[in-house]
């Protein structure tokens, strides 16, 4: 296959004469055509797309008078034919190419306006494998390659929201593209056929439940450009990938400041958490910082849930991010407010929750319209030197009839709630991660040490402060149980949680000293499960 040399320099200015148009998107397809029209530009069409220029009575060949052929196949064949992809690649100032053209007939398309069969719509809808082969478009992708190929000659359009910016760049050159406006177009163009290949194949990779297919990729549309990333050096932007989950990207922000990069990352951080916690069995309001839970508690109402959250560690609370599995209220609203608080996300808000945030101007509101689902299947994306690591979504959680009384003493009804509840938490916690926790609250978190120990101790102080802080007189460690997101290696993690006041221990087990870790319980009166599964993150 032969290719144009490499210092081949296309020209800047190409008229606008011929344009095919095909479209399943058809938002504002008439003012489009209309104003082409209007520049005396002829107009190729096919099926529903001519349709409804002739009913707009807008001029539109039939691709079929041009080819030759009728569209057959229920559709599947009706542009792939050399008079319509000769002139998407022909170049025009090639004498070769010119020649051929003048043989067969061919005439010059400047302007291709495709975008495609609604496939990630289609499976998003739960289609059935039949209807969403249907709706994989052949002969969309191959002439927008085409064209984006040659964009030296033709300009190509995949995204209605170009429309505008093609018809400015058209008024302003008498007629006529530019060459930074084709290559733009070109860019965006074979990022579109990207993204729609990508979803074709991760389609077939769960129909085949290919969890890890051979080739594998990846896509995005991008949502926004972020002020930075994590430092003010670094340069940021958020992507859409389509998955339908209930988050802080598909949420409305209803007030505040632009998000920032660790304001996105640490939100998304709160709302899977407080997810894990069903609205219709508890309020639950999680307190995050730096994508790690400073406070968590669930109560009967949403400003209990808040203050208890806020008692775990109302220092490092300041500046956080809040989430709820429930509607904000008013009651909520008017206690979360009354600190310095980045961003609020929720399912929903009422008036009054809204107006009292108001008065708060930079203070981020979201609404999710629901809450993701913390038990549905996923994949986590991140990227190292070279590639990528993927791993299904940590989904895993443990009931009560899964935990195994390892100590003599089994835990009592009370304790049993809360180790469920610690645990729910250490899920969410960067390991290692310790979590006491009483009543239904976070009593003190220790997370991301290098060692357990580390974890517990500082879980312990951190217990002690803000009891201090809330004037009572024993720290609030005291009577609380506690949650390690992995076994103990040693006795010592444990006895310093002992020593912090706990009265019962969740753990996964699995350690070569577990009897050990057992033996130091029983000791000290201790109750204990195992849950046989741990909840690293990393």
């Amino acid at each position: 296959m032969s290719a144009r040399p490499g210092n081949y320099t296309p020209p800047d200015q190409i008229p606008l004469r011929r344009a095919l148009i095909s479209v399943s998107d058809k938002a504002g397809l008439i003012d489009l055509a209309t104003a082409l029209s209007a520049r005396g530009v002829e107009i190729l069409s096919t099926g529903g797309t001519r349709a409804a220029l002739v009913a707009a009575g807008i001029k539109a060949i039939d691709v079929a008078d041009v080819t030759g052929f009728p569209e057959m196949m229920d559709g599947r064949v009706k542009t792939l034919h050399p008079k319509i992809h000769g002139g998407l690649l022909a170049l025009r100032n090639d004498p070769g190419h010119a020649a051929s053209m003048q043989e067969h007939g061919i005439a010059g398309i400047d302007l291709l306006v495709v975008n495609l069969y609604p496939f990630e719509q289609t499976i998003e809808g739960g289609a059935d494998a039949g209807t969403a082969i249907e709706n994989i478009d052949i002969g969309g992708p191959a002439m927008i390659r085409a064209a984006a190929k040659n964009h030296g000659h033709v300009a190509v359009v995949v995204d209605p929201s170009d429309y505008a910016e093609l018809l400015a760049t058209v008024a302003a050159g008498n007629g006529a593209t530019t060459l930074d406006l084709r290559r733009r177009l070109a860019a965006k163009a074979f990022a579109r056929t990207a993204a729609y290949d990508s979803a074709i194949s991760r389609w077939f990779a769960t129909e085949l439940k290919e969890p890890f297919p051979a080739l594998a990729s990846f896509s995005g549309r991008l949502a926004q450009t972020l002020r930075y990333g994590e430092n003010p050096h670094q340069d940021a932007a958020l992507y859409l990938t389509g998955t339908k989950r209930y988050g802080v990207a598909s949420a409305r922000q209803i007030q505040g400041k632009e998000l920032s990069y660790n304001n996105i990352n640490d939100t998304d951080a709160a709302f899977e958490l407080v997810a894990e916690f069903d609205p219709a069995r508890t309020a639950a309001v999680a307190i995050i910082k730096h994508a790690n839970p400073c406070g968590v508690a669930e109560a009967s109402s949403l400003v209990e849930a808040y203050k208890l959250a806020l008692r775990s560690d109302p220092v490092s609370a300041f500046g956080g991010i809040v989430a709820l599995n429930r509607k904000l209220d008013a009651e909520a609203a008017t206690e979360i407010v009354k600190i310095f608080t980045e961003v609020i996300i929720a399912p929903d808000a009422d008036e009054d929750a809204r107006a009292i945030v108001g008065a708060k101007k930079n203070l981020r509101l979201l609404l999710t319209g629901g809450l993701p689902d913390s038990t549905a299947p996923g994949l986590t994306v991140r990227s190292i030197a070279g590639g990528l690591i993927v791993q299904s979504r940590d989904s895993g959680m443990v009931s009560e009839a899964e935990l195994k009384v390892v100590t003599k003493r089994a835990p009592s009804p009370a304790e049993l709630a809360d180790l469920l509840f610690a645990w729910r938490v250490a899920k969410h916690v960067k390991s290692n991660a310790i979590v006491y926790a009483k009543g239904g609250a976070t009593a003190g978190i220790g997370a991301g040490q290098m060692s357990r120990v580390d974890s517990a101790m500082i879980a312990a102080r951190k217990a002690a402060e803000a009891a201090k802080a809330a004037g009572l007189p024993e720290s609030l460690a005291t009577g609380s149980v506690v949650a390690s997101d992995a076994f103990f290696p040693f006795a010592d993690g444990l006895v310093a949680a002992a020593e912090a006041g706990v009265t019962a221990v969740i753990q996964p087990g699995g350690s070569m000293r577990d009897n050990e870790v057992i033996a130091a319980a029983d000791e000290r009166g201790l109750a204990m499960v195992f849950t046989g599964m741990r909840h690293f993150r990393h």
